[in-house]
């Protein structure tokens, strides 16, 4: 398995309702590294660059106001397989068809109040990571466990 690097996001409804700390422990008891992470709210530039895709679609006004409305944790998660890793943590992205033990069926409400945000593939994380990170906040380190878990 790859060691990759993969962006996730704990939007402001996983900051307002109080569970970052719950989240997080899910991602690092399936063995990825925090190499970055920050709480700040993201700027209407960066949720433009993010969503990119979606700029022009009937939904994006009113993402771009939930997903800049406070503050959020930004993070860059490491580890073998972290992308899939992350993307399994979290669930579906609708938590009502979401797998049972996943961050969205266990704390998600709404398609729309969801909680994380996990990057699809590799140049996505790479393209997102760069949004939110410059190379110098992203650190490498090892922990005692990595050579269990890697």
């Amino acid at each position: 398995m790859a060691i990759e690097r993969t962006l996730v996001l704990l939007k402001p409804d996983a900051v307002q309702r109080g569970v970052i700390g719950a989240i997080l422990t899910r991602y690092e008891q399936r063995g990825l590294k925090i190499a970055a992470m920050k709480l700040a709210t993201i700027t209407e530039e960066q949720a433009r660059q993010h969503y990119a895709e979606h700029v022009n679609k009937p939904f994006f006004p009113p993402l771009l106001q939930f997903i800049t409305s406070g503050p959020s944790v930004q993070l860059v998660l490491e580890g073998s397989d972290a992308i899939k890793v992350v993307r399994d943590t979290n669930g579906s992205t609708n938590p009502s068809a979401a797998a049972p033990g996943s961050i969205r069926a266990d704390f998600g409400l709404t398609i729309d109040f969801n909680l994380v945000h996990g990057s699809d593939g590799e140049e996505a994380a790479v393209r997102e990571i760069a949004i939110y990170f410059n190379e110098g906040e992203i650190n490498s380190y090892q922990r005692a466990i990595d050579t269990w878990i890697s």
